[in-house]
């Protein structure tokens, strides 16, 4: 058992490494595709063919695509990320200063959706009618609502009206902890309820997956309570599906981050890439997108080796 559950982690730590390595191309030639020169951008109306022509060289964008890819991956191996050629700044040091906002704002919509979703679907799983209804009510809104319509009606309704919350701005938790969390309470829950619905729906189904299986028959006829059968049975034999999804949405939240943090005016990894798309920033595109994207696939990572523990069929069935 321990031998397969050892391979089943090498393996899929092993097969993170391609993963990167593809992302990281994938990210380096879609930038490239997008329309305008960043040059050109970046000088506004001092982009004579002279100037273009020295920035380009400057910035090494007259090389080859080759040169420039392997440039690229060697200055991150080398912890040097590269340098905005706008502001001129660091990108080591504008993704210090903005992940930790993204962080905040996905781990609390994350922590906020579970909490909600989860026992929701848990309890419509062996609720009545009325319960059931009301749940796949919830269900229907939370997935068909867009986040930045949501955003908008949160604003004008908490902010705009009964001036409880700030519509947009951000204070670090550091600074002021009650601040922080007025600021980032409409950020987080625009986040969080679809992705609420989204757990609803899984767990519901995975539960009652569960609950319709022999053992819990079984267990009914030995006269445990149906609490104690879904808390300590049904629920633990549906935790792997559900974790699956939840580290699935991780990716979700990390891309509604990008919309959410442009609405609320957070100084986020989101708002970076959407500003420097705008300034056909290269550099800061690159390093922000393959940044969300190695987050997603670590997280992903983490999601299949605790899916394994949990499961030990899971690690067999990867290593025969």
């Amino acid at each position: 058992m321990m031998n397969a559950r050892f391979a089943f982690v090498v393996r899929r730590v092993l097969l993170t490494v391609p993963v990167l390595f593809v992302m990281s191309v994938i990210v380096f030639l879609i930038i490239r595709l997008v329309p305008g020169d960043p040059v050109r951008t970046m000088l506004g109306f001092r982009a004579t063919e002279a100037n273009v022509i020295e920035i380009r060289s400057q910035l090494g964008l007259d090389q080859p695509l080759v040169v420039q890819y392997l440039d690229f991956v060697g200055g991150i191996f080398r912890g040097d990320l590269g340098t905005d050629i706008v502001s001129k700044a660091s990108l080591s040091e504008l993704l210090a200063q903005r992940l930790p906002v993204t962080f905040e704002l996905t781990g609390l919509a994350m922590i906020l959706a579970i909490a909600i979703g989860v026992p929701l679907g848990v309890r419509a799983a062996n609720g009545g009618r009325r319960i059931r209804r009301l749940t796949e009510g919830f269900v229907i809104l939370g997935i068909s609502i867009p986040d930045f319509w949501l955003g908008i009606m949160l604003v004008l309704v908490f902010a705009a009206t009964l001036g409880i919350f700030p519509p947009s701005g951000y204070i670090p938790f550091v600074d002021d902890p009650v601040q922080n969390l007025r600021y980032m309470a409409l950020p987080v829950l625009t986040l969080a309820v679809g992705e609420a619905a989204y757990f609803l729906r899984t767990t519901r189904a995975a539960v009652e997956g569960v609950l319709a299986r022999p053992f819990v028959g079984f267990l009914r006829a030995k006269g445990l309570s149906e609490r104690r059968i879904v808390g300590g049975h049904a629920l633990r034999n549906a935790a792997p599906t559900i974790i699956t999804v939840i580290g699935i949405q991780v990716g979700v939240l990390l891309g509604g981050a990008v919309i959410i943090e442009t609405l609320f005016a957070l100084p986020g990894v989101g708002r970076l890439i959407v500003t420097a798309i705008t300034q056909r920033n290269y550099p800061t595109i690159q390093i922000g997108v393959l940044a969300i994207a190695a987050i997603f696939i670590l997280v992903s990572l983490v999601t299949d080796l605790v899916v394994g523990m949990l499961d030990p069929r899971v690690a067999d069935g990867a290593s025969t």
